[in-house]
């Protein structure tokens, strides 16, 4: 069974004529159908029962990146990569939309998040993070040679003729509310695809994304250009969530994370997507859950 979340008729239609028909077994589930179990029973346990967990994802390379029969990218590549060493074969990779990560989560649509869904105070109260995965920077991603300048935060901040493309209910979308940016400024776009567009078209002047999200989608483009990092834009990474009522898995989970970090595999799975080892070396769940959203 394939089903949508958050997606429109016409995405549904070309994404299972592209995929064909799938068991709920299979290996991605493009929206979840329903609720799942508020069961006590511990999430893990629930896992190696039936042989699999399933998981909030996006389809954002190089966080997440969703193919016909399987879904990879840096987050669910280490959650797969830990899974395995508690007993968990196999991931469900459930596609939604970022705003509706956490609640899907809590309604228990899927069993954890391994999506880059970035940490700041609003998700932490809600959810519990492992430790960090990843930790990235952000970007804009502007029309090429960059007419309007867009290098900073507070190079946006004080213009109120520019418009900034963000994702809905995306990290970015936060840090410009936490800056005073009014919404009305603020472009909301459902993936990045759009975001690129949105900036190709005009009707805005900047794509806000993570900076390796933003390579990836104009590698091919040449009316678009990624700026270098933003100074001003608060620390970000990510870790996996869990309910809060799975605090046990959570803790064997970060546990087993941990010792998955003091191997080369975990240096190899995130350089392949991009990302280095030593940018997470000493960055813990409590410094990242201080960013103010």
């Amino acid at each position: 069974m394939v089903t949508t979340n958050g997606w429109t008729r016409r995405d549904f239609i070309r994404r299972t004529s592209a995929v064909g028909a799938a068991a709920i077994g299979g290996p991605i589930l493009l929206s979840a159908c329903g609720g799942g179990s508020d069961s006590a029973e511990d999430v893990l346990e629930k896992g190696r029962k039936q042989g699999f967990l399933r998981v909030g994802v996006a389809n954002e390379p190089p966080y997440t990146k969703v193919a016909a029969e399987n879904v990879t990218g840096v987050e669910p590549d280490i959650l797969r990569t830990v899974l395995k060493r508690l007993g968990i074969d196999r991931i469900e990779g459930v596609i939604t939309p970022y705003d509706q990560m956490i609640p899907g989560l809590q309604a228990g649509r899927w069993d954890v998040v391994a999506a880059g869904l970035f940490m700041k105070q609003s998700r932490c109260g809600q959810v519990l993070y492992s430790e960090p995965t990843i930790v990235s920077t952000e970007s804009f991603g502007v029309r090429k040679g960059n007419p309007k300048k867009i290098t900073t935060l507070a190079s946006i901040k004080d213009h109120s003729d520019l418009k900034i493309a963000v994702l809905s209910g995306g990290f970015e979308e936060g840090i410009l509310k936490e800056k005073g940016m009014p919404a009305g400024r603020q472009i909301q776009v459902r993936d990045g695809r759009s975001g690129i567009e949105a900036v190709k078209s005009g009707r805005a002047d900047a794509f806000f994304l993570p900076t390796l999200s933003l390579e990836d989608l104009v590698k091919s483009d040449k009316a678009i250009e990624v700026t270098k990092p933003v100074d001003d834009a608060p620390v970000t990474g990510a870790g996996h969530c869990f309910r809060k009522k799975d605090k046990a898995a959570h803790d064997k989970y970060n546990k087993e994370l941990a010792a998955l970090k003091k191997t080369p595999e975990f240096g190899k799975i995130l350089e392949k997507w991009g990302f280095h080892a030593s940018d997470v070396e000493g960055v813990t769940t409590k410094q990242l859950c201080k960013t103010s959203g």
